[in-house]
């Protein structure tokens, strides 16, 4: 009897011994759990805007040196025309506005004295023309026109521009319209495209250029 009291009690003994520690273990893990850190949640953010650096402007019409220049973001008008060489004598400085603001890809039309303005476009401030072809409102005179104003037309484009200028050039003024029928690479197709684009205006064979 007395051994089978002293089995149980060592039966109790280990049950008890073995909660405690399983208590003690229970307990670790659930310190171990507090302590860990939290996870830091990821933010994603968009990328930054690139600002370019440069700003490429087309000036064209009445200024020494018509063509593409890079220019710093922030410019004016002014800025374009002093990038170009400035104006030429036959400028008309009175039709621009110098102050307006530029913005990348924009051209910037000096008009000649007595010449048609050309139209602005939606974004347009001043003289800055964001279309690459001229609207009906304008015309260019085929007799005065450069090379850079020509391909302003459509369907026009650089090598055509100076076929023109280098026919008028050895053939002297054009009469009518019609005569650009003579200059290689225009169609009657062509010419009709032109037409509400283009007027004939007189000059001696030394006043064209």
């Amino acid at each position: 009897m007395a051994e089978e009291r002293f089995s149980d009690a060592r039966l109790a003994f280990w049950a008890g011994l073995i909660g405690v520690l399983a208590g003690l273990a229970a307990a670790g893990v659930g310190f171990w759990l507090l302590r860990r850190p939290l996870p830091v949640p990821l933010t994603l953010e968009p990328p930054p805007t690139r600002t370019p650096v440069v700003w490429l402007v087309h000036v064209a019409g009445a200024v020494a040196t018509p063509g593409v220049y890079p220019l710093p973001p922030g410019s004016r008008v002014q800025d374009a025309i002093a990038a170009a060489g400035g104006l030429l004598p036959d400028a008309d400085a009175a039709a621009l506005n110098l102050a307006a603001r530029l913005d990348d890809g924009v051209r910037v039309w000096v008009p000649r004295k007595g010449a048609a303005e050309p139209p602005s476009g939606p974004t347009a401030s001043g003289s800055i023309v964001t279309t690459p072809t001229v609207a009906p409102s304008f015309q260019v005179d085929i007799n005065q026109a450069d090379v850079t104003e020509l391909d302003m037309l459509p369907g026009i484009g650089p090598a055509l521009a100076k076929r023109i200028v280098e026919y008028r050039r050895e053939h002297g003024p054009f009469q009518r319209v019609e005569d650009l029928l003579q200059v290689r690479g225009i169609g009657p197709a062509k010419l009709e495209q032109l037409r509400p684009y283009i007027t004939v205006g007189t000059c001696s064979t030394a006043a064209c250029p």
